[in-house]
């Protein structure tokens, strides 16, 4: 990969600013498909990375699922809170 290919962890955003982290939190109200459903949607990440994602926000409470420029984490936490799901975006 090389540096300007996006993944689940990183935007090309980086390069400017601040960087910042989007963290999504343990969910009781949501299956684990829905909520690995709606992080692909989030991330654009495949079934496999949406899984360790949600897993991992699931077996400690909370997971960094992204980070990037503010933007983007702040688009990222918007497509997670569609379906209610509690996120924060700080700075990294």
């Amino acid at each position: 990969m090389n540096q300007f290919e996006n993944d689940t962890e990183t935007d090309i955003g980086n390069l400017f600013g601040n960087p910042h982290k989007c963290i999504l939190f343990n969910d009781d109200h949501h299956s684990f498909e829905e909520v690995v459903a709606q992080v692909i949607l989030a991330v654009k990440c495949d079934y496999s990375n949406a899984t360790a994602l949600t897993m991992a926000a699931h077996t400690s409470g909370s997971a960094v699922i992204f980070t990037g420029s503010l933007e983007r984490c702040e688009f990222v936490a918007g497509v997670l809170e569609k379906i209610g799901l509690a996120t924060a975006v700080e700075e990294a």
